[in-house]
């Protein structure tokens, strides 16, 4: 009995703490997303993410972003690289952010799991073994990727890099494959509207 006492005593003070601060808040976000594969290149980037306070600590959010990015392709039989056309890869994902301390200043870290819609290629040329040339275009694609973040919190005003972990797109001919590596970091800064102390 006394334990289950004592548990709910922590449980009301946990929850009497996790109210100092105001649960709903949404960040919105701009900047630059590096491609981190051979051949592309990156661009900017605009993120809007929901988020609802858990504790002081803890924040759920639902990440909605849109990232320009130039898809490459890099051939398997000579080595050649191609960067195409700037394209959007847009993405939906749930997020868990854990900010650390209390300060007005406060680091954090945080994952995020989800789904990632990846732009369409230019139309390009590969010589397939002793072949004619063929031309190749990498369609648009939906993907299972997962996120980590990390960053800087103060007052309303975040700082961060995110790591995009979003599988490489792999298209086989008879003699060649051609990969398109889909991972990217976003390099970004926002603010927080709403939240904060009550």
């Amino acid at each position: 009995m006394k334990r289950i006492f004592s548990f709910f005593l922590v449980l009301i003070a946990f929850s009497a703490r996790a109210q100092e601060y105001k649960p709903f808040k949404v960040n919105l976000s701009i900047g630059y997303a590096k491609a981190l594969g051979e051949g592309l290149s990156g661009g900017f980037l605009f993120a809007a993410e929901p988020k609802y306070g858990l504790s002081d600590n803890f924040d759920l959010g639902l990440r909605i972003e849109s990232a320009g990015i130039a898809r490459g392709v890099t051939i398997s039989n000579n080595n050649q690289t191609y960067t195409g056309k700037v394209s959007a890869f847009t993405s939906g994902l749930l997020t868990g952010t854990y900010l650390i301390g209390t300060g007005g200043i406060r680091p954090f870290l945080g994952l995020g799991a989800g789904i990632y819609s990846v732009g369409e290629s230019d139309t390009f040329s590969v010589t397939n073994g002793q072949g004619a040339p063929e031309n190749v275009k990498i369609s648009s694609e939906t993907k299972f990727g997962f996120m980590v973040r990390a960053g800087i919190k103060a007052g309303h005003f975040v700082a961060g890099v995110e790591y995009n972990a979003v599988p490489t797109t792999a298209v086989k001919l008879t003699n060649t494959t051609i990969d398109s590596k889909n991972a990217y970091l976003g390099i970004k800064i926002g603010i927080d509207l709403g939240g904060g102390r009550k």
